[in-house]
């Protein structure tokens, strides 16, 4: 057994407009990190250390993701040999729609696991990711925790068990993503939303999902570009996110295909048909962010392929 070891997860981007909470894609370089080692001082496991959160994180286990994904990675496993400690690097915002805390629980599983000799599969990992996402968000969904998990854009068609299809990403599809400093809840966001919705308005969210499924599947951009609109959430959650309306006009007059809201805001996104286009689009939301003194981030890449890694060995 090794002593302790090292995971990366990455951020991502989850509902993609018309498919709420069942579509999602990784980042390419932005997430979390976390440590994982035998502690013969504790019983089952502790967060000996959280940095890059300012201290707002609970360092209690069973109130942060990344403690609870890896308590019920043990509960499939009994019995652990040893303790084990864990220690988080956020190396990205949180409250900020990029699924940061599916990026701690699964980068924290995937560290554990390989600790213990990699006795759970991917779909079990993929299950305690998504049971601690539930604790916290108000509810069980994967289009955060499969792409921190396996990488890549997927269709989280179910959950429980999970039945996680990766879809294809044509070439030369790029992103941007936009997080403006302020934070939005990601449980204060679901229970914004309308407990129902007209049939019409769920008759246009199931066609255009299913059109930019077959859009990814023929490299049609024309039709990702039709596809890739909300009726459900984006006009709810725009109110919390400074400038959305303007912003997302310059992003499609820079020639933009799409602009979203990513997960629960307050990040947004566009999908591009090349990295050029993503640079320039890139540059004209931030001199808007400089014009208008919107402190933020700013994240241009491709989809990620790979999902949680194991980075290296700790002492």
């Amino acid at each position: 057994m090794k002593n302790g070891v090292s995971a990366f997860a990455p951020a991502s981007v989850s509902n993609l407009a018309c498919g709420f909470d069942v579509l999602g894609f990784a980042l390419e370089s932005a997430g979390d990190v976390v440590h994982a080692r035998f502690d013969d001082s504790v019983e089952t496991v502790v967060i000996s250390d959280i940095t890059g959160d300012d201290g707002r994180l609970p360092r209690a286990v069973r109130k942060n993701t990344a403690g609870m994904a890896v308590m019920a990675l043990l509960e499939k496993i009994k019995p652990v040999p040893a303790g084990i400690s864990l220690v988080i690097e956020k190396k990205m915002p949180f409250a900020s729609g990029m699924g940061s805390s599916a990026a701690s629980a699964a980068a924290a599983v995937k560290a554990v696991n390989h600790l213990l000799g990699d006795p759970l599969d991917e779909t079990a990992l993929l299950e305690c990711v998504i049971a601690a996402e539930a604790t916290i968000s108000g509810g069980a969904h994967a289009d955060n925790a499969a792409p921190a998990l396996l990488g890549g854009l997927v269709l989280a068609r179910e959950v429980d068990p999970p039945d996680i299809l990766s879809l294809p990403v044509p070439a030369g599809l790029s992103y941007v993503l936009i997080h403006p400093r302020v934070a939005v809840e990601t449980k204060q966001a679901r229970q914004a939303l309308p407990a129902s919705i007209a049939l019409k308005t769920g008759v246009s969210h199931w066609a255009n999902t299913a059109a930019l499924v077959h859009a990814l599947h023929t490299a049609d951009f024309a039709l990702l570009a039709r596809a890739m609109r909300d009726f459900i959430a984006e006009p709810i959650r725009r109110r919390y996110i400074p400038h959305y309306e303007a912003m997302k006009r310059a992003a499609l007059e820079a020639g933009a295909l799409t602009f979203n809201i990513s997960g629960s805001g307050p990040a947004v996104f566009s999908f591009c048909s090349s990295r050029s286009t993503a640079d320039r689009v890139a540059r004209i939301l931030t001199e808007f962010c400089d014009r208008e003194r919107i402190d933020h981030g700013m994240f241009v890449g491709a989809i990620r392929s790979r999902g949680a890694v194991i980075t290296g060995a700790t002492r």
